[in-house]
């Protein structure tokens, strides 16, 4: 199958890169399960953007920066932030149904979330990323330029130092020329040949034991492109979400950072004994329930761990019921789903994985160390995250660089592809025992969580170290062995992408942002990036 672009990932990332570049190009959309099964979908708050003449972007620039504990890249903030209101004027273009205010300057009601100086939160309700997802779906599935692979899982990059058996002559680049895909329902593998591929698999949420992020974010892309030469940056910034609600019948449902934005409070429940019902945010931190996620995640964190409880409250029961109803109608109805009326009591809460700053290195325009290759998104470090990722800057990076990415595809002049070779599994059998995969992933993620969490020592990061490097092994030889699932497709992107976490957590000795050592407490004057390189592209 030849397109001129194939894109790996149906978030607003993807989405968004297929339209701008749908009217004059061929485009693949491949995506795990269908469309709508992506984190895009999951996000509640909304997109920053400076949509007010009572804001302005340094403003917001100056917010990231803070949030980003010094490790933001001052230009690739400065671009998307000045980039914001066009992003936003692009997708109520598309009919995004953005909750309405007569009063305010644009006709829309901006909220504020922790960090934000200002109210530049534009959203839909409490279900934004639904909202904008549903809206771009309609306009994808309908463009007769866009073909949909729905159910096919990426197994690998095809790159042009993989097709001839003979080692490339002098300081000829590795190019990118498509991928191999596997369509899960039949088990048959594809060839995509493609001139521009771009990855836009979201993060890697699924490689802990408890995360917001839905079960596709595998970190896919990430480990694809490391494999392919691609350098990472940024890995050891995970950032877990403060509240995730903790129910024994809830998976992974994330309250959103709106929540506190519009004054809800942190108190300890009533196994806390005589401080039940204490807020405690002021303690750790003069913004309070305002202050950036690593910080209310950390100070959630050594609560549970000092009083030895299960989880904390969240509590806006003191808002009108109205109020609650019209702003949080998602939340309100699966709490009261769930026998919690958030009108009338607390939530109880748990921090969760949610977020991962680092990625596939990339520049404002997508662009990989691989030509041909793209990455946009939650797979990508532009540097815009830096050491903590400021509230709904996220969904606003995947529009602005989606476009950016598009338009550069736009510029350049088509070349065609070479003949790809088809996928060869003559060496391979059928497993004999898939039980292994389940036992792995358990093992895989269950060691993150224990040893590579909101909390890090050394001597848990080389725990964990240890047993990623004896997992890897045994998951290599498996997927050398027996035909490929979507199951083991996923853990092997997983073992790649915790290596990289724990890799990265090792080099910084410093606590910065959502990397926080005891062994290393204190913070470095000079803020830099982690940065690994693979051994096919060292020396």
């Amino acid at each position: 199958m030849k397109f001129d672009v194939a894109i790996v990932g149906s978030g607003l990332a993807g989405l968004s890169v297929a339209l701008h570049l749908a009217e004059t190009r061929r485009v693949a959309i491949i995506s795990k399960r269908e469309l709508l099964d992506g984190a895009s979908n999951w996000a509640q708050g909304g997109i920053a953007a400076v949509l007010d003449s009572g804001d302005s972007h340094a403003e917001h620039i100056a917010d990231t920066l803070v949030a980003g504990a010094g490790l933001c890249d001052e230009a690739a903030t400065r671009y998307i932030v000045e980039h914001g209101r066009e992003a936003i004027e692009w997708l109520i273009d598309q009919g995004v149904p953005f909750t309405r205010d007569t009063s305010a300057e644009l006709g829309f009601h901006l909220t504020r979330e922790g960090g934000h100086s200002q109210r530049r939160i534009i959203h839909a309700a409490d279900a934004t990323g639904h909202a904008v997802q549903v809206t771009l779906e309609s306009k994808v599935r309908a463009h007769p330029n866009i073909s949909l692979f729905e159910h096919h899982c990426a197994i690998d990059l095809i790159t042009s130092d993989k097709l001839s058996p003979r080692p490339q002559h002098g300081s000829a680049q590795p190019q990118c020329h498509g991928l191999y895909v596997q369509d899960v329902r039949t088990g048959e593998v594809h060839t995509v040949a493609a001139e521009h591929t771009v990855m836009c698999t979201g993060g890697a949420g699924k490689v802990y034991l408890y995360t917001t992020n839905p079960d596709t974010a595998s970190g896919d892309g990430i480990a694809m492109a490391w494999r392919a030469g691609c350098r990472v940056s940024n890995m050891e910034f995970i950032q877990f979400h403060p509240t995730c609600l903790y129910h024994p019948y809830a998976k992974s449902f994330l309250i959103t950072e709106a929540i506190r934005g519009e004054g809800g409070v942190l108190k300890l429940p009533p196994e806390a004994g005589a401080a039940a019902g204490q807020r405690f945010m002021l303690s750790h931190d003069p913004r309070a329930e305002l202050a950036p996620r690593d910080v209310v995640a950390r100070a959630i964190d050594f609560e549970i761990k000092k009083r030895g409880l299960d989880y904390v409250h969240l509590d806006i029961s003191h808002k009108p019921a109205d109020f609650l109803i019209e702003h949080f109608p998602t939340i309100y109805a699966k709490c009261l789903e769930l026998g919690i009326d958030i009108t009338k009591e607390p939530i109880p809460i748990v921090p969760a994985a949610h977020y991962t700053c680092g990625g596939v290195v990339t520049d404002m325009l997508g662009r990989t160390d691989l030509p041909g290759l793209y990455a946009v998104g939650e797979t990508a470090c532009t540097g815009l995250h830096g050491a903590n990722r400021l509230a709904s800057n996220s969904l606003l990076e995947c529009v602005v660089i989606g476009r950016a990415c598009a338009q550069h595809i736009l510029g350049t002049e088509k070349n065609g592809t070479p003949y790809l070779p088809d996928w060869d599994e003559s060496r391979v059998t059928d497993a004999d025992e898939e039980v292994v995969i389940a036992h792995n992933w358990d093992e895989l993620r269950r060691s993150m969580w224990n040893y590579v969490g909101i909390v890090r020592t050394t001597k848990r990061l080389e725990r964990a170290q240890h047993r990623i490097a004896l997992l890897k092994e045994e998951i290599d030889e498996y997927y050398r062995n027996f035909r490929i699932t979507a199951d083991l497709l996923e853990l092997r992107n997983l073992v790649d992408v915790a290596g990289l976490i724990v890799g990265s957590a090792l080099q910084r000795r410093e606590s910065r942002g959502l990397h926080f050592s005891r062994d290393y407490p204190a913070t470095l004057p000079k803020a830099l990036p982690t940065i690994l390189t693979p051994a096919t592209r060292k020396p």
